[in-house]
């Protein structure tokens, strides 16, 4: 079969941007312009038109965004967290990608738990990847190279179609802010499950409030979560650590690492440390 240049576009992008990242962006520049034509993201992504267009018609099967001639309008959806993806994307990446290699290197085809978040999603991202090289005769033996328990409809969807990964959705109430599931039916399906390890995304983790989200529904979901994990590694960039957000998701003394940006500071980090947190900075 020949492989055309739009095809590889499709994939990768000339700017070589994955389409996963490449629609969170598109989405982003959406939520802030409310409109976009074909030729302008085009021009500023570095990718063909034809694409472009692929991509839009793909947004409005999934009413993700209105089509339009020439080009795309924002949808009443919430834009909230591919928006987030454009903040600190590099730092959250080595984030991402050391928590889900310390994961794999200290446990042997975990279960992983992870709620919703731009860092948790990378994490999925990061697993995912770092997995696709599992052996025929490794998931001969094991059946899956690990298997991911998430809150999160989009994590959800970024590994149900790896075969190395066994993918389990909680139930629940979908937030459009965050995708992610919550209610009765998630924290009950939650308490049913045991997990190796709970990879956890928040928005603040201080010495004293603990480990804070900003929502109570999504925080009762993770507090569950964390209840039946035996590890938990906390990932955030450096802006969350020594800070707290409205709803407690755990005490500090449920945590087991932290993994975060160079940008923490020695007096956000001390207390942590102090309190027993394993603390990895990449």
């Amino acid at each position: 079969m020949t492989t055309t240049h739009d095809d590889l576009a499709d994939n990768v992008g000339l700017a070589g941007l994955s389409k996963s990242v490449r629609w969170e962006r598109m989405l982003a520049l959406l939520a802030d312009r409310r409109r976009l034509s074909v030729t302008e993201v085009a021009d500023e992504f570095g990718i063909s038109e034809s694409t472009v267009r692929r991509d839009f018609d793909q947004m409005a099967a999934r009413q993700l965004a209105h089509r339009t001639h020439g080009g795309v309008v924002a949808a009443s959806v919430a834009y909230g967290l591919p928006r987030r993806y454009s903040k600190q994307v590099e730092d959250k990446q080595r984030v991402a990608a050391a928590a889900a290699a310390l994961v794999l290197e200290r446990f042997t085809a975990p279960v992983v738990g992870l709620n919703g978040g731009t860092t948790t999603t990378l994490v999925a991202k990061a697993l995912g990847e770092q997995t696709e090289e599992t052996s025929e005769d490794a998931l001969q033996q094991s059946g899956h190279a690990l298997t991911v328990v998430t809150s999160a409809l989009n994590i959800a969807t970024e590994l149900v179609l790896r075969p190395q990964v066994r993918t389990v959705c909680l139930g629940g109430t979908a937030r459009a802010q965050s995708y992610e599931l919550t209610g009765p039916a998630a924290i009950q399906m939650a308490r049913t499950l045991w997990l190796d390890v709970l990879v956890l995304g928040m928005l603040g983790i201080d010495a004293t409030a603990g480990l804070t989200c900003g929502d109570p529904d999504e925080a009762g979901v993770t507090t569950a979560l964390v209840e039946r994990s035996r590890s938990v590694v906390a990932v955030g960039t450096s802006d969350k650590v020594g800070t707290r957000s409205f709803a407690q998701i755990c005490e500090l003394s449920q945590v087991t690492t932290l993994v975060t940006d160079s940008g923490a500071t020695a007096d956000a980090l001390d207390p942590l440390r102090e309190a027993g947190v394993e603390v990895v900075v990449v």
